[in-house]
């Protein structure tokens, strides 16, 4: 027997590393991964709708009940992370945005998720390392069409359109 893991554990040990590494700067700033995900689906939906977002939306994206939200917004406005205010358009909502601490978390988190994947890339060529990258978008691309989610899902539309020629 080998002590070589079979080749699909081992992305399974890559992901277990990027996460731990992205999770602990994560827990450093105060934040928990559900926080973060929250905060990501606010600044997609402050980026692409020019509207006032409401906290059912956030809901409706992270599928999680009413109450459940309340108290992760109260955390996150206690944080310093989101603002909530009564919606001018509609005063039974609540009107949810960034703060300026958050808009910095998103490229601090960018650099984190870089110091990981350096880490993990530590000993490889700047050669080997771009090639990686474009074997991996492939890959990526490929799970996400087995799983049904297709391109829409991938931010960069380039990398989608040509391994559609693949």
């Amino acid at each position: 027997m080998s002590d070589t893991p079979p080749r699909g554990v081992r992305f399974s040990v890559l992901n277990r590393a990027m996460k731990k590494q992205v999770d602990e700067y994560i827990s450093s700033e105060g934040l928990t991964g559900v926080q973060m995900f929250v905060l990501g689906a606010l600044r997609r939906l402050e980026l692409s709708e020019p509207r006032e977002i409401n906290q059912r939306d956030l809901e409706n994206i992270s599928h999680v009940s009413h109450p459940t939200m309340t108290e992760i917004l109260k955390r996150l406005e206690k944080k310093g992370y989101v603002i909530c205010r009564r919606s001018e358009q509609d005063r039974r909502y609540k009107c949810i945005s960034s703060a300026d601490k958050a808009l910095g978390l998103s490229r601090r988190l960018a650099d984190a998720d870089d110091l990981a994947f350096d880490n993990l890339c530590r000993g490889l060529s700047p050669e080997q390392v771009e090639q990686l990258i474009c074997i991996t978008d492939v890959m990526v691309e490929n799970a996400l069409k087995y799983i049904g989610k297709g391109c829409e899902c991938i931010s960069d539309k380039k990398t989608c359109a040509e391994s559609e020629g693949i």
